[in-house]
Protein backbone atom coordinates (compact mmCIF):
# COMPACT_ATOMS: atom_id res chain seq x y z
CA UNK A 1 0.00 0.00 0.00
CA UNK A 2 1.26 3.37 -0.73
CA UNK A 3 1.74 6.20 1.92
CA UNK A 4 -0.93 8.18 2.26
CA UNK A 5 -0.37 11.91 1.60
CA UNK A 6 0.30 14.62 4.46
CA UNK A 7 -2.73 15.86 6.17
CA UNK A 8 -2.58 19.33 8.33
CA UNK A 9 -5.16 20.30 10.85
CA UNK A 10 -4.55 23.66 12.87
CA UNK A 11 -2.86 21.75 15.76
CA UNK A 12 -0.17 20.08 13.41
CA UNK A 13 0.30 23.55 11.75
CA UNK A 14 0.65 25.71 15.42
CA UNK A 15 2.76 22.78 16.43
CA UNK A 16 5.13 22.94 12.96
CA UNK A 17 5.33 26.82 13.30
CA UNK A 18 6.98 26.47 16.57
CA UNK A 19 10.11 24.20 14.73
CA UNK A 20 12.78 25.34 13.44
CA UNK A 21 13.60 24.75 9.79
CA UNK A 22 15.76 21.96 10.30
CA UNK A 23 13.25 20.44 12.93
CA UNK A 24 10.44 20.86 10.35
CA UNK A 25 12.40 19.43 7.76
CA UNK A 26 13.34 16.25 10.15
CA UNK A 27 9.75 16.08 11.16
CA UNK A 28 8.58 16.45 7.46
CA UNK A 29 11.02 13.61 6.51
CA UNK A 30 8.85 10.80 8.91
CA UNK A 31 6.67 9.41 5.46
CA UNK A 32 5.90 6.22 7.51
CA UNK A 33 5.51 4.73 10.82
CA UNK A 34 8.69 2.63 9.86
CA UNK A 35 10.38 5.77 9.33
CA UNK A 36 9.02 7.18 12.27
CA UNK A 37 10.22 3.88 14.34
CA UNK A 38 13.84 4.47 12.84
CA UNK A 39 14.13 8.07 14.15
CA UNK A 40 13.25 6.97 17.48
CA UNK A 41 15.67 4.14 17.64
CA UNK A 42 18.39 6.32 16.66
CA UNK A 43 18.25 8.96 19.30
CA UNK A 44 19.08 8.07 22.97
CA UNK A 45 16.80 6.67 25.88
CA UNK A 46 16.12 9.31 28.46
CA UNK A 47 16.56 8.41 31.98
CA UNK A 48 15.92 12.01 32.59
CA UNK A 49 13.02 12.93 35.62
CA UNK A 50 11.02 14.57 33.29
CA UNK A 51 8.49 14.08 30.48
CA UNK A 52 9.32 15.81 27.20
CA UNK A 53 6.59 16.88 24.76
CA UNK A 54 6.72 16.25 21.16
CA UNK A 55 8.31 19.41 20.61
CA UNK A 56 10.80 19.12 23.08
CA UNK A 57 11.57 15.13 21.99
CA UNK A 58 12.38 17.26 18.30
CA UNK A 59 14.35 19.92 20.39
CA UNK A 60 16.61 17.66 22.40
CA UNK A 61 16.65 14.71 20.26
CA UNK A 62 15.97 11.89 23.65
CA UNK A 63 12.80 10.15 24.86
CA UNK A 64 11.76 7.22 27.08
CA UNK A 65 8.77 5.66 26.22
CA UNK A 66 5.84 8.35 27.43
CA UNK A 67 7.95 10.74 25.70
CA UNK A 68 8.40 8.76 22.02
CA UNK A 69 4.82 7.76 22.03
CA UNK A 70 3.96 11.28 21.75
CA UNK A 71 6.23 12.25 19.20
CA UNK A 72 4.65 9.30 16.87
CA UNK A 73 1.41 10.20 17.21
CA UNK A 74 2.07 13.82 16.20
CA UNK A 75 3.77 12.03 13.50
CA UNK A 76 1.33 9.47 11.96
CA UNK A 77 -1.38 12.08 12.28
CA UNK A 78 0.51 14.28 10.21
CA UNK A 79 0.30 11.09 7.94
CA UNK A 80 -3.34 10.75 8.11
CA UNK A 81 -3.75 8.08 10.51
CA UNK A 82 -6.00 8.51 13.58
CA UNK A 83 -3.23 7.09 16.74
CA UNK A 84 -4.46 6.18 19.85
CA UNK A 85 -2.38 6.12 22.88
CA UNK A 86 -1.99 2.77 24.87
CA UNK A 87 -0.43 2.41 28.04
CA UNK A 88 0.52 -1.52 28.76
CA UNK A 89 0.52 -2.36 32.46
CA UNK A 90 3.43 -4.11 34.11
CA UNK A 91 3.93 -6.79 37.70
CA UNK A 92 7.26 -5.28 39.40
CA UNK A 93 8.38 -3.20 36.06
CA UNK A 94 7.65 0.11 34.39
CA UNK A 95 4.80 0.25 32.28
CA UNK A 96 5.17 0.46 28.53
CA UNK A 97 3.66 3.40 26.04
CA UNK A 98 2.52 2.14 22.55
CA UNK A 99 1.08 4.59 19.47
CA UNK A 100 -1.32 2.42 18.12
CA UNK A 101 -2.44 3.20 14.74
CA UNK A 102 -4.57 1.24 12.07
CA UNK A 103 -3.99 0.30 8.40
CA UNK A 104 -6.77 -1.79 6.54
CA UNK A 105 -8.22 -2.91 9.72
CA UNK A 106 -5.23 -4.30 11.47
CA UNK A 107 -3.30 -2.92 14.59
CA UNK A 108 0.42 -1.87 14.51
CA UNK A 109 1.98 0.29 16.65
CA UNK A 110 5.28 2.41 17.03
CA UNK A 111 7.32 2.57 20.49
CA UNK A 112 10.07 4.02 22.16
CA UNK A 113 12.01 1.51 24.54
CA UNK A 114 14.80 0.60 26.40
CA UNK A 115 14.80 -3.01 25.48
CA UNK A 116 15.22 -4.60 21.97
CA UNK A 117 11.75 -6.31 21.88
CA UNK A 118 9.24 -3.39 23.05
CA UNK A 119 9.43 -1.50 19.75
CA UNK A 120 7.68 -1.48 16.46
CA UNK A 121 5.54 -3.86 15.24
CA UNK A 122 3.99 -3.91 11.52
CA UNK A 123 0.07 -3.30 11.23
CA UNK A 124 -0.90 -7.50 11.15
CA UNK A 125 -2.52 -7.68 14.31
CA UNK A 126 -6.25 -8.34 13.77
CA UNK A 127 -7.37 -7.10 17.50
CA UNK A 128 -5.68 -4.70 20.11
CA UNK A 129 -5.69 -7.60 22.10
CA UNK A 130 -3.85 -9.66 19.65
CA UNK A 131 -1.08 -6.19 18.85
CA UNK A 132 -0.38 -5.96 22.89
CA UNK A 133 -0.30 -10.05 23.64
CA UNK A 134 2.99 -9.85 21.05
CA UNK A 135 4.61 -7.90 23.45
CA UNK A 136 4.29 -10.39 26.16
CA UNK A 137 7.58 -12.82 25.97
CA UNK A 138 9.79 -9.77 25.27
CA UNK A 139 8.36 -7.86 28.19
CA UNK A 140 10.04 -8.86 31.65
CA UNK A 141 11.70 -7.65 34.77
CA UNK A 142 15.28 -7.21 36.22
CA UNK A 143 14.49 -10.48 38.35
CA UNK A 144 13.67 -12.14 35.07
CA UNK A 145 9.98 -12.55 35.25
CA UNK A 146 7.69 -11.94 31.97
CA UNK A 147 6.04 -8.69 34.03
CA UNK A 148 3.29 -7.72 31.35
CA UNK A 149 -0.31 -7.88 32.72
CA UNK A 150 -2.76 -5.64 31.20
CA UNK A 151 -3.19 -3.01 29.18
CA UNK A 152 -5.03 0.52 28.78
CA UNK A 153 -8.44 1.52 26.99
CA UNK A 154 -6.87 3.83 24.26
CA UNK A 155 -6.86 7.25 24.77
CA UNK A 156 -7.57 9.62 21.35
CA UNK A 157 -5.22 12.42 22.10
CA UNK A 158 -7.23 14.34 19.52
CA UNK A 159 -9.60 14.90 22.42
CA UNK A 160 -7.12 16.44 24.69
CA UNK A 161 -5.79 18.89 21.89
CA UNK A 162 -7.21 21.74 24.18
CA UNK A 163 -4.02 21.42 26.41
CA UNK A 164 -1.39 22.08 23.56
CA UNK A 165 0.25 18.90 24.46
CA UNK A 166 2.40 18.51 21.37
CA UNK A 167 4.21 21.46 22.72
CA UNK A 168 4.06 21.99 26.07
CA UNK A 169 5.49 19.24 28.75
CA UNK A 170 3.11 20.25 31.32
CA UNK A 171 0.47 18.40 29.60
CA UNK A 172 2.41 15.46 29.87
CA UNK A 173 1.03 14.88 33.37
CA UNK A 174 -2.24 15.11 32.50
CA UNK A 175 -2.24 13.02 30.01
CA UNK A 176 -0.64 10.64 32.59
CA UNK A 177 -3.32 11.21 34.59
CA UNK A 178 -5.83 10.42 32.29
CA UNK A 179 -4.39 6.96 31.59
CA UNK A 180 -4.13 5.95 34.69
CA UNK A 181 -8.15 6.56 35.33
CA UNK A 182 -8.79 4.48 32.17
CA UNK A 183 -10.50 0.80 31.98
CA UNK A 184 -8.38 -1.75 31.93
CA UNK A 185 -7.79 -5.14 30.30
CA UNK A 186 -6.35 -8.57 31.86
CA UNK A 187 -4.08 -10.20 29.65
CA UNK A 188 -3.53 -13.68 32.05
CA UNK A 189 -5.52 -14.21 34.97
CA UNK A 190 -3.80 -15.32 38.29
CA UNK A 191 -3.90 -19.27 36.87
CA UNK A 192 -1.90 -18.31 33.94
CA UNK A 193 0.53 -16.27 35.86
CA UNK A 194 1.28 -18.93 38.68
CA UNK A 195 2.53 -21.21 35.43
CA UNK A 196 4.67 -18.68 33.71
CA UNK A 197 8.09 -19.65 32.76
CA UNK A 198 11.21 -17.29 33.70
CA UNK A 199 12.66 -15.53 30.97
CA UNK A 200 15.37 -17.67 29.25
CA UNK A 201 18.24 -15.98 30.03
CA UNK A 202 19.97 -15.94 26.10
CA UNK A 203 16.55 -14.04 25.66
CA UNK A 204 17.08 -11.78 28.66
CA UNK A 205 21.11 -10.76 27.57
CA UNK A 206 19.04 -10.09 24.19
CA UNK A 207 16.75 -7.95 24.74
CA UNK A 208 18.89 -5.90 27.06
CA UNK A 209 21.13 -5.03 23.65
CA UNK A 210 22.04 -1.58 24.36
CA UNK A 211 20.05 -0.89 27.19
CA UNK A 212 20.69 2.85 29.41
CA UNK A 213 21.12 1.27 33.03
CA UNK A 214 20.37 4.53 34.34
CA UNK A 215 16.87 3.97 32.68
CA UNK A 216 16.62 0.51 34.22
CA UNK A 217 13.74 -0.19 36.35
CA UNK A 218 14.99 -2.29 39.34
CA UNK A 219 11.91 -3.81 41.58
CA UNK A 220 12.52 -3.38 45.22
CA UNK A 221 13.07 -6.29 47.21
CA UNK A 222 10.55 -8.32 48.69
CA UNK A 223 10.33 -8.18 52.32
CA UNK A 224 11.26 -11.63 54.37
CA UNK A 225 8.99 -12.98 56.57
Amino acid sequence: MPPRHPVSDSRLLTFEQALSAKERRLFRSFDSPACIQAFLDSIPYSADPRYRCPLNVLRDRKAHCYDGALLAIVALRRLGRRPMLVDMLAWRDDDHMLAVYREDGHYGAVAKSNFVGLRYRDPIYRSLRELVISYFEGFYNMEGYKSLRAYTRPLDLVTLDHLDWMRRDAAMDVIAEKLEHRARTRVVDRHMVARLAPIDRRAFRAGMLGAVRAGIYFPPKARKG
